[in-house]
Protein backbone atom coordinates (compact mmCIF):
# COMPACT_ATOMS: atom_id res chain seq x y z
CA UNK A 1 0.00 0.00 0.00
CA UNK A 2 1.26 3.44 -1.11
CA UNK A 3 1.94 5.40 1.81
CA UNK A 4 0.40 9.03 1.91
CA UNK A 5 2.89 12.06 1.04
CA UNK A 6 3.67 14.72 3.84
CA UNK A 7 6.03 17.41 3.17
CA UNK A 8 7.86 19.40 5.85
CA UNK A 9 9.13 22.72 4.42
CA UNK A 10 12.13 24.27 6.95
CA UNK A 11 14.02 21.25 8.45
CA UNK A 12 16.11 22.52 11.37
CA UNK A 13 17.29 21.19 14.32
CA UNK A 14 13.84 21.99 16.17
CA UNK A 15 10.86 21.95 15.09
CA UNK A 16 11.41 20.85 11.30
CA UNK A 17 13.32 17.57 12.63
CA UNK A 18 10.64 16.65 14.96
CA UNK A 19 7.86 17.11 12.26
CA UNK A 20 9.44 15.09 9.91
CA UNK A 21 9.49 12.45 12.76
CA UNK A 22 6.09 12.62 14.14
CA UNK A 23 4.54 12.23 10.71
CA UNK A 24 7.53 9.58 9.63
CA UNK A 25 6.58 7.55 12.41
CA UNK A 26 2.45 8.10 11.33
CA UNK A 27 3.08 6.14 8.92
CA UNK A 28 4.00 9.25 5.96
CA UNK A 29 6.39 9.44 3.43
CA UNK A 30 7.98 12.71 4.09
CA UNK A 31 9.74 15.06 1.68
CA UNK A 32 12.49 17.42 3.62
CA UNK A 33 12.69 20.69 2.18
CA UNK A 34 15.63 23.23 4.07
CA UNK A 35 17.59 25.87 1.72
CA UNK A 36 20.82 23.89 3.37
CA UNK A 37 21.17 20.47 1.95
CA UNK A 38 23.01 18.15 4.18
CA UNK A 39 20.87 18.47 7.41
CA UNK A 40 18.05 17.28 5.56
CA UNK A 41 20.01 14.85 4.42
CA UNK A 42 20.82 13.45 7.65
CA UNK A 43 17.50 13.16 8.84
CA UNK A 44 16.43 11.33 6.12
CA UNK A 45 18.65 9.01 6.33
CA UNK A 46 17.36 7.96 9.60
CA UNK A 47 14.08 7.57 8.80
CA UNK A 48 12.06 5.21 6.59
CA UNK A 49 10.48 6.13 3.56
CA UNK A 50 11.73 9.44 3.41
CA UNK A 51 13.89 11.93 0.99
CA UNK A 52 15.50 14.91 0.92
CA UNK A 53 15.56 18.05 -1.21
CA UNK A 54 17.53 21.88 -1.27
CA UNK A 55 15.16 24.43 -1.58
CA UNK A 56 14.89 28.21 -1.39
CA UNK A 57 11.29 28.49 -0.67
CA UNK A 58 11.30 32.37 -1.92
CA UNK A 59 12.56 31.38 -5.28
CA UNK A 60 9.28 30.29 -7.83
CA UNK A 61 11.48 28.23 -9.85
CA UNK A 62 13.05 26.24 -6.44
CA UNK A 63 9.73 25.48 -5.24
CA UNK A 64 8.18 24.40 -8.81
CA UNK A 65 11.25 22.34 -9.62
CA UNK A 66 11.47 20.66 -6.04
CA UNK A 67 7.64 19.69 -5.81
CA UNK A 68 8.16 18.18 -9.60
CA UNK A 69 10.22 15.80 -8.21
CA UNK A 70 8.64 14.81 -5.36
CA UNK A 71 5.61 14.17 -6.88
CA UNK A 72 7.86 11.89 -9.54
CA UNK A 73 9.75 10.25 -6.46
CA UNK A 74 6.33 9.89 -3.92
CA UNK A 75 3.10 11.16 -5.16
CA UNK A 76 1.07 14.34 -4.87
CA UNK A 77 1.30 15.56 -1.02
CA UNK A 78 -1.23 14.99 1.31
CA UNK A 79 -0.45 16.67 4.25
CA UNK A 80 2.12 20.15 3.91
CA UNK A 81 3.85 21.35 7.07
CA UNK A 82 5.14 24.90 6.28
CA UNK A 83 7.50 25.60 9.04
CA UNK A 84 10.06 27.71 7.01
CA UNK A 85 10.42 30.98 9.14
CA UNK A 86 13.60 32.61 9.32
CA UNK A 87 14.38 36.68 9.74
CA UNK A 88 15.96 39.74 10.98
CA UNK A 89 15.09 40.66 14.23
CA UNK A 90 15.69 44.78 14.79
CA UNK A 91 14.46 48.09 15.77
CA UNK A 92 13.36 50.03 12.55
CA UNK A 93 16.18 51.96 12.49
CA UNK A 94 18.67 48.74 12.92
CA UNK A 95 16.74 46.74 9.53
CA UNK A 96 16.99 47.52 6.28
CA UNK A 97 14.52 47.15 3.01
CA UNK A 98 16.31 43.95 1.86
CA UNK A 99 15.68 42.40 5.67
CA UNK A 100 11.90 42.80 5.46
CA UNK A 101 12.32 41.22 1.92
CA UNK A 102 13.85 38.16 2.82
CA UNK A 103 11.94 38.01 5.47
CA UNK A 104 8.98 38.09 3.67
CA UNK A 105 9.69 36.01 1.16
CA UNK A 106 10.29 33.06 3.41
CA UNK A 107 7.31 33.17 5.76
CA UNK A 108 4.89 34.64 3.17
CA UNK A 109 5.79 34.39 -0.38
CA UNK A 110 7.26 31.02 0.18
CA UNK A 111 4.15 29.35 1.58
CA UNK A 112 1.75 31.00 -1.13
CA UNK A 113 4.18 29.70 -3.91
CA UNK A 114 4.49 25.44 -2.03
CA UNK A 115 0.02 25.59 -1.74
CA UNK A 116 0.17 26.51 -5.59
CA UNK A 117 2.24 23.46 -6.34
CA UNK A 118 -0.21 21.21 -3.71
CA UNK A 119 -3.77 22.76 -3.93
CA UNK A 120 -4.72 21.66 -6.97
CA UNK A 121 -4.14 17.84 -6.33
CA UNK A 122 -5.65 18.20 -3.11
CA UNK A 123 -8.63 19.90 -5.08
CA UNK A 124 -9.31 16.86 -7.08
CA UNK A 125 -8.78 14.35 -4.24
CA UNK A 126 -11.13 15.94 -2.00
CA UNK A 127 -8.63 16.10 1.03
CA UNK A 128 -5.69 17.40 2.31
CA UNK A 129 -3.70 19.62 4.90
CA UNK A 130 -1.98 22.55 5.00
CA UNK A 131 -0.18 23.72 8.32
CA UNK A 132 1.59 26.76 8.75
CA UNK A 133 3.65 27.41 11.86
CA UNK A 134 3.70 31.10 12.98
CA UNK A 135 4.17 32.74 15.24
CA UNK A 136 3.26 35.59 18.35
CA UNK A 137 4.78 38.28 16.05
CA UNK A 138 2.12 37.86 13.60
CA UNK A 139 -0.03 39.51 16.53
CA UNK A 140 2.23 42.85 17.52
CA UNK A 141 4.46 44.47 16.09
CA UNK A 142 7.69 44.68 18.61
CA UNK A 143 9.70 47.33 18.79
CA UNK A 144 12.94 44.42 18.05
CA UNK A 145 10.01 43.02 15.29
CA UNK A 146 9.93 45.67 12.58
CA UNK A 147 10.45 43.13 9.85
CA UNK A 148 9.97 39.94 11.43
CA UNK A 149 6.35 40.63 12.71
CA UNK A 150 5.26 42.11 9.15
CA UNK A 151 6.13 39.02 7.54
CA UNK A 152 4.05 36.60 9.79
CA UNK A 153 1.43 38.79 9.64
CA UNK A 154 1.45 38.27 6.02
CA UNK A 155 1.70 34.49 6.24
CA UNK A 156 -1.07 34.43 8.92
CA UNK A 157 -3.33 36.62 6.40
CA UNK A 158 -2.86 33.98 3.63
CA UNK A 159 -3.29 31.27 5.89
CA UNK A 160 -6.57 32.81 7.06
CA UNK A 161 -7.30 32.96 3.38
CA UNK A 162 -6.44 29.76 2.39
CA UNK A 163 -8.43 28.36 4.98
CA UNK A 164 -11.73 30.25 3.99
CA UNK A 165 -11.26 29.49 0.73
CA UNK A 166 -10.42 25.94 0.98
CA UNK A 167 -12.60 24.72 3.31
CA UNK A 168 -15.19 24.02 1.12
CA UNK A 169 -13.03 21.78 -0.82
CA UNK A 170 -11.65 19.20 2.11
CA UNK A 171 -8.81 21.06 2.44
CA UNK A 172 -8.02 22.09 6.15
CA UNK A 173 -5.70 25.07 6.46
CA UNK A 174 -4.59 25.35 10.01
CA UNK A 175 -1.90 27.53 11.36
CA UNK A 176 -0.57 27.02 14.72
CA UNK A 177 1.05 30.44 16.86
CA UNK A 178 4.26 29.36 18.83
CA UNK A 179 4.27 31.52 21.34
CA UNK A 180 7.58 30.88 23.54
CA UNK A 181 11.37 30.10 23.00
CA UNK A 182 11.56 26.62 21.41
CA UNK A 183 13.92 23.88 23.05
CA UNK A 184 17.26 24.20 21.12
CA UNK A 185 21.15 23.91 22.07
CA UNK A 186 21.22 27.37 20.62
CA UNK A 187 17.85 28.66 22.54
CA UNK A 188 19.47 26.31 25.89
CA UNK A 189 22.93 28.27 25.68
CA UNK A 190 21.53 31.90 25.39
CA UNK A 191 18.99 31.31 28.66
CA UNK A 192 20.72 29.45 30.86
CA UNK A 193 18.95 29.88 33.55
CA UNK A 194 15.43 29.14 32.70
CA UNK A 195 14.21 25.79 33.87
CA UNK A 196 13.08 23.02 31.61
CA UNK A 197 9.80 24.21 32.02
CA UNK A 198 10.03 27.20 30.22
CA UNK A 199 10.83 26.12 26.61
CA UNK A 200 8.35 24.98 24.04
CA UNK A 201 9.24 21.76 23.24
CA UNK A 202 9.72 20.40 19.50
CA UNK A 203 8.45 17.18 19.84
CA UNK A 204 4.98 18.59 21.62
CA UNK A 205 4.74 20.63 18.54
CA UNK A 206 5.12 18.19 16.29
CA UNK A 207 2.22 16.11 18.38
CA UNK A 208 -0.33 19.60 17.84
CA UNK A 209 0.31 19.60 14.59
CA UNK A 210 -0.53 15.67 14.15
CA UNK A 211 -3.77 16.90 16.33
CA UNK A 212 -4.61 18.85 13.64
CA UNK A 213 -3.85 16.57 10.75
CA UNK A 214 -6.20 14.37 12.58
CA UNK A 215 -9.05 16.35 12.92
CA UNK A 216 -12.70 15.30 11.85
CA UNK A 217 -14.44 17.56 9.41
CA UNK A 218 -17.03 18.85 11.80
CA UNK A 219 -14.96 20.47 14.19
CA UNK A 220 -11.87 21.62 12.33
CA UNK A 221 -9.83 24.39 14.03
CA UNK A 222 -7.74 27.52 11.94
CA UNK A 223 -5.88 28.91 14.66
CA UNK A 224 -4.21 27.33 17.62
CA UNK A 225 -1.66 28.53 20.13
CA UNK A 226 1.03 26.15 21.42
CA UNK A 227 2.74 27.90 24.49
CA UNK A 228 4.54 26.63 27.65
CA UNK A 229 1.96 26.30 30.84
CA UNK A 230 3.91 29.14 32.71
CA UNK A 231 4.44 30.97 29.92
CA UNK A 232 2.98 35.31 30.37
CA UNK A 233 0.45 36.26 28.33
Amino acid sequence: MTKPVCVVAGIGPGNGAAFARRFAADGHAVALLSRAAEPARELAASLPDARAWQCDVGDAGSVARVFDEIRGALGDPEVVIYNAGSGVFGTFDDVTAADLEASWRVNALGGFLVAKQVVPAMKRAGRGNLVFVGATASRRGAARTAAFAQAKAAQRSLAESLARHLGPAGIHVSLIVIDGVVDLPRTRQRLPDKPDAFFVKPDDVAATAAFLVAQPRSAWTFELEARPFGETW
